[in-house]
């Protein structure tokens, strides 16, 4: 008896510790930029390769006009095309004093509230790459998070692919529904 409940909790907490793993923390932090602006609630999927490395997508504001620009370019090793992270900017059109409103702060620091927008697979990075990010534009929110990665070959730092889903909206999504 003492050992068949004794593999019941052992399976238990093994059961519990794999759905930690496979659930991705959430980050979440405000950008510098406070405002009012809100956007076109949209979702869409980013697939990066080698081949098309660079994304850009317009962003409308609430009375349709372009407003903000979602870029996704490549990082790698200087002198070199192979891929090593991807970094995520969104630019209001209207101000673009400011790179990258996916900034807490616009002083360059390791914090990971900071770091949101760099699409690193390094371990060692400031944000896990699966992790959920959410970040407070204005007055709405980016979601992004890495839904899928490829390593070139499978040991490399090299990434040959990764599929980016990103959510926009005017809700908290924190808060639910």
């Amino acid at each position: 008896m003492k050992r068949s409940g004794l593999t019941l909790g052992l399976a238990l907490i093994w059961a519990i510790l794999s759905q930690a793993q496979r659930t991705p923390p959430a980050f979440y932090a405000e950008s510098f930029r406070k405002g009012t602006t809100q956007i076109k609630e949209e979702r869409f999927e980013a697939r990066l390769t080698p081949e098309n490395p660079t994304y850009r997508e317009l962003l409308k504001d609430t009375a349709g006009n372009d407003r903000y620009e979602l870029t996704i370019t490549p990082q790698g090793p200087e002198g070199d095309n192979r891929i090593t992270s991807w970094r995520v900017k969104l630019r209001d059109l209207r101000h673009s004093i400011y790179n990258n409103l996916l900034l807490a702060e616009q002083q360059p620091s390791t914090d990971a509230a900071n770091n949101l927008w760099w699409l690193t697979p390094n371990p060692f990075g400031p944000v896990p790459i699966r992790a959920k990010r959410i970040m407070k534009v204005d007055g709405f929110y980016v979601v992004f998070q890495v839904k899928d990665l490829h390593f070139s070959p499978l040991e490399s730092p090299y990434l040959d692919s990764m599929t980016v889903q990103f959510a926009f909206s005017n809700r908290n999504p924190r808060t639910g529904p």
